[in-house]
């Protein structure tokens, strides 16, 4: 499918969170955040398996206590994610991760005290290859900051992830993401682009307290799509009042949306209206939970009716006009075969997996090629 304009990407530097590349010219990667009890290690580890299904790239967990930082190390145990400790205050727990494996640390260096503490920390994450993410939130400024712009701005959380990101500079440590959220979108859109004009480093994107599923969803493809558009942002989290399954869902949708990244099927379908000739959206329903499983990228066209249907399928890999009395079936551009109503989902189903089984071989014959030649 042509894309008339590219996004161009901000240059930003590269770091790498455990496996994970982030910055430079890495995909942007997909985040989430546990909200299990991070002492209870075995429903901590579900989630973050549930979430490693889903799609994500790396996952944050809370560690508020030194219980939670002793759990954090057995939960890194059993799980192959790379993990984010998010910490606030006391470097002890900072210091206690690292020991025990995180993949970065999520601490804004002013927030922990005395210079020696925060040296025991940047020395810390040095000498372990660990880097920092700075996170600043309109709902936790600094008091002085407050005072001085009077409520949240976007000046203001920038001015805030500035003053961090000085600390790290003067200690010679660049091995760090910065995020500027607010649950405004116009005051995270801000904040983005100015603090990406400034620094180099990768950016961390988020709407914060985006709210429920519905809501939220739409929230955040509003901020993050408009900063993504700009080539801002290196990794994203969507902040739901829900599932964070529901969170790498959303989040992997905003980049196929974009054509930043592909995964799994990306479904081309009609909102329906009287011309359709089967249930387009009962079988959409049904189909996107049927084969949430598929990783191979695939565009697949469910149309209603054969007014828009054979376009919008002949573009797709594998597309479905609807007809009358049989609706026919497009795979890469050609048409293939009829399908009727009585076992349409069913049907549908077992081509999409076929299609995805082919397309699967192919890149993995390109990847070889592409091996060798290098």
């Amino acid at each position: 499918m042509h894309v008339e304009t590219p996004i161009q990407r901000r240059k930003s530097r590269k770091i790498m969170v455990g496996t994970v590349p982030v910055g430079g010219d890495a995909p942007i990667s997909v985040q989430s955040m546990t909200n299990t009890e991070t002492t209870d290690v075995a429903a901590t580890v579900a989630q973050i398996q549930r979430l490693q299904l889903a799609g994500a790239d790396i996952v944050r967990v809370s560690v508020p206590t030194m219980d939670a930082a002793e759990a954090f190390g057995e939960i890194r145990r059993q799980v192959q994610l790379p993990l984010v400790a998010d910490i606030h205050f006391d470097y002890r727990i900072a210091l206690r991760v690292a020991d025990l494996g995180v993949d970065c640390l999520r601490i804004n260096p002013g927030n922990i005290g005395r210079e020696k503490r925060i040296l025991s920390v940047v020395d810390k994450a040095r000498d372990l290859g660990i880097p920092i993410r700075i996170g600043v939130n309109a709902g936790s400024l600094e008091k002085d900051l407050q005072k001085k712009y009077g409520e949240p701005t976007s000046d203001a959380l920038v001015e805030s992830a500035l003053r961090h990101v000085d600390i790290l500079d003067k200690l010679n440590f660049f091995d760090f993401k910065v995020s500027v959220k607010a649950s405004d979108v116009f005051m995270a859109v801000a904040a983005y682009r100015k603090l990406a004009a400034q620094i180099d480093q990768p950016l961390h994107l988020g709407i914060t307290e985006a709210g429920g599923l519905r809501s939220g969803t739409v929230k955040s493809a509003v901020g993050l799509g408009a900063l993504l558009m700009d080539g801002i942002g290196d990794t994203v989290r969507v902040s739901l009042a829900a599932d964070p399954v529901e969170e790498i869902k959303v989040g992997w949708d905003l980049l196929k949306s974009l054509k930043l990244r592909s995964k799994g099927v990306n479904f081309i379908a009609c909102p329906s209206c009287s011309r359709q000739n089967f249930d387009v959206i009962q079988t959409m329903n049904e189909l996107e939970q049927r084969v949430e499983d598929i990783t191979v990228p695939l565009d697949v066209a469910v149309i209603g009716c054969v007014v828009n249907g054979p376009g919008e399928a002949r573009e797709a890999d594998l597309g479905l006009a609807g007809g009358s009395p049989n609706h026919l079936v497009y795979i890469d551009g050609a048409p293939s075969q009829k399908l009727g109503n009585d076992s349409l989902v069913d049907d549908l189903e077992r081509l999409i997996r076929a299609k995805a089984e082919q397309k699967k071989t192919q890149l993995a014959k390109e990847e070889a090629n592409t091996i060798i030649k290098v």
